[in-house]
């Protein structure tokens, strides 16, 4: 539900005009985030980074967000993390609108580990997936972050990005960070940085944040790690696959 009359994405259009941003001109992240300041103080820091990779033609993590494949949500052309100008149908690159090969992806600020590269990061996608639709497997009541257009999955947090933001059944947030093999103690400073981030930029004063570390193996080390912490859980996930022979 828009919080204002128009949604996130139509007030984006008004901006360009109440800021005269002509073709080619370079806006600054920090521009726009302070003209939503001043003109929509309710919209959240990450809403308007979500939407500004929604619009961006060239953002591979866009298509997390529904993006229209007939050209409407094709407004600007992401230059690195923090500019953007407006997109120019005649000399920039088709926009993309659907999963790319892993290979030739590259999205500003994912950590990619020694372990997630190759077969393993797209595995990593596909739990990810999985369990964006299946949260209430990790717990009941567990649901994905949606906004307007915007979902939970790869949620920008800066120039990061979490893996799955979930909203739980006392409406507080979940950060859940992924690890397709095992999970080292160097993730803790990962996802202390996310929940610090949500809780500083998008949670309300009355709404906690917790974290939840999933991988197929969780070490020794991230286990004495995490014992000192009370607001983060570890999971281990296990695949199986059953076989019917067809007569």
């Amino acid at each position: 539900m828009a919080l204002y009359e128009k949604s996130v994405k139509l007030l984006f259009r008004d901006m360009i005009k109440d800021l005269a941003i002509q073709k080619g001109e370079v806006i600054e992240r920090e521009k726009i985030n302070s003209w939503f300041k001043t003109k929509y103080p309710l919209i959240k820091p990450g809403t308007i980074s979500a939407h500004m990779l929604k619009l961006s033609t060239n953002a591979p993590s866009r298509i997390h967000y529904s993006v229209d494949p007939n050209g409407k949500d094709d407004l600007f052309f992401q230059i690195d993390s923090k500019r953007f100008r407006l997109y120019d149908q005649s000399s920039d690159p088709d926009p993309i609108y659907f999963k790319q090969k892993e290979s030739d992806i590259v999205t500003p600020g994912h950590e990619e580990s020694e372990e997630e590269n190759g077969n393993e990061f797209a595995y990593e996608k596909d739990l990810q997936n999985f369990l964006a639709k299946n949260l209430s497997l990790i717990e009941p009541g567990l649901s994905l972050y949606l906004e307007e257009e915007i979902s939970g999955i790869e949620f920008p947090v800066g120039n990061r990005f979490i893996d799955i933001l979930a909203i739980d059944c006392n409406n507080n947030y979940v950060v859940i960070e992924l690890k397709v093999s095992r999970g080292y103690d160097r993730v803790v400073g990962q996802i202390l940085r996310y929940m610090a981030w949500i809780r500083k930029n998008h949670a309300e004063e009355s709404q906690k944040v917790r974290g939840i570390i999933i991988a197929r193996e969780i070490s020794d080390d991230l286990l004495l790690a995490c014992s000192e912490i009370n607001n983060v859980e570890l999971y281990e996930y296990n695949l199986s696959i059953t076989l019917k022979k067809i007569k």
